[in-house]
């Protein structure tokens, strides 16, 4: 499909992962409240990556179809948010404009918010380090065009005009939430329903009681959010780059209660159970009251350890990209809980991907 949109099937795509979902979800989950929520059909993507393609004196972003490997020119992309899909014409006609910026370039990344920002990373085969006439050049892209910050790459190069991120302001419950967002970091593509998942945990929050621990936290898109439904957060991830960002959006939305560290699930396992880390030396592990666990984990879900580790908790929050391995990981926590509400998110629409959320409470003895 490469880039287009078929908003008169986005239903029934729709209705075809609910029925994947509720099918890999275990029996218990059937007769529990179930909350769809549905994408926008078309202007979704907060970001977007072509490779670009010159022919003589013309050039074109294009995408490869996987099946048959050909390159399609990309001439428009109603994926992509307004703001992206306005820019791409524009931006490609100052490159074929002006061949120091056209010459050798490979692909152009594409980074927007709902705030209205804009970081354009472009790509070089060929040196850019200390080229004048190339700085001067994209320089005078962020005042013809919408840009916020403007990255040139090549092997071994990063120039930054100005910032290698982008701040994104995310609208949930009536409360607004601000975000870094750093080039090449992950992070939610689809940002409206980024907020539609914000909104579900806050929700799933709502009585909780004690202290919340969070499992790959990322730039702490939800610990943030949530942490005002409980007395004290502490959220792990265990790329530096992400906890960097984490901080900055901890200052950015005065939160006070919240801790991140960089650790690893295994080892916040460990340490539960007793185990010393230097990174711990300032925590008090003992003194937080931990009843519920939010786990946001990668394509390939929960490992040994943390799947145990999750059940000595009175709450679970799971969300998850990969509806396999969460049947997976289901079919062991529910021994121990109950399945009390389930979610699905349609981030990416016309695709199999199915991101999803459950909601999970100790059983009663």
């Amino acid at each position: 499909m490469l880039c287009q949109v078929y908003p008169e099937q986005y239903e029934s795509q729709l209705a075809d992962k609910v029925t994947r979902l509720n099918q890999l979800l275990p029996p218990s989950a059937q007769d529990k409240p179930q909350t769809v929520f549905a994408s926008s059909p078309e202007h979704y993507r907060a970001r977007a990556e072509f490779r670009i393609w010159h022919e003589g004196d013309e050039s074109d972003y294009i995408m490869f179809n996987q099946e048959t490997k050909e390159k399609v020119a990309i001439k428009e992309c109603p994926m992509a948010i307004e703001s992206i899909a306005d820019l791409m014409p524009k931006l490609m006609a100052e490159i074929i404009r002006q061949p120091v910026l056209r010459e050798r370039l490979f692909q152009v990344d594409f980074l927007a918010t709902l705030s209205g920002q804009m970081l354009v990373t472009l790509i070089y085969r060929k040196s850019i380090q200390d080229d004048q006439a190339w700085l001067d050049a994209a320089q005078a892209l962020k005042t013809c065009l919408p840009i916020t910050h403007i990255i040139g790459r090549a092997r071994k190069q990063k120039i930054l005009l100005d910032e290698d991120f982008v701040v994104e302001e995310l609208q949930v419950d009536g409360k607004k939430f601000i975000y870094q967002q750093i080039e090449n970091s992950f992070t939610q593509p689809n940002a409206k329903m980024a907020q539609n998942m914000l909104h579900w945990a806050r929700k799933m929050s709502q009585d909780a009681e004690g202290d919340l621990i969070e499992l790959y936290c990322g730039n702490g898109n939800f610990s943030i959010a949530l942490s005002e439904h409980y007395n004290r957060v502490l959220a792990t991830e265990i790329s530096k780059t992400s906890v960097a960002s984490a901080q900055f959006n901890i200052a950015a939305n005065q939160v006070d209660n919240l801790t991140v560290i960089k650790m690893a699930a295994e080892e916040i396992s460990a340490a539960l159970q007793g185990q010393q880390f230097n990174r711990l030396k300032d925590i008090d592990l003992n003194s937080y009251d931990f009843q519920t666990i939010f786990v946001d984990p990668p394509r390939s879900g929960l490992d040994d350890l943390t799947r145990q580790m999750v059940t000595e908790f009175e709450r679970i929050i799971y969300i998850s990209c990969n509806p396999e391995t969460l049947a997976i990981d289901l079919a062991s926590i529910q021994k121990t809980h109950e399945i009390v509400e389930t979610a699905l998110f349609d981030q990416f629409p016309y695709t199999h991907h199915i991101e999803s959320g459950v909601f999970l409470k100790r059983k009663e003895p």
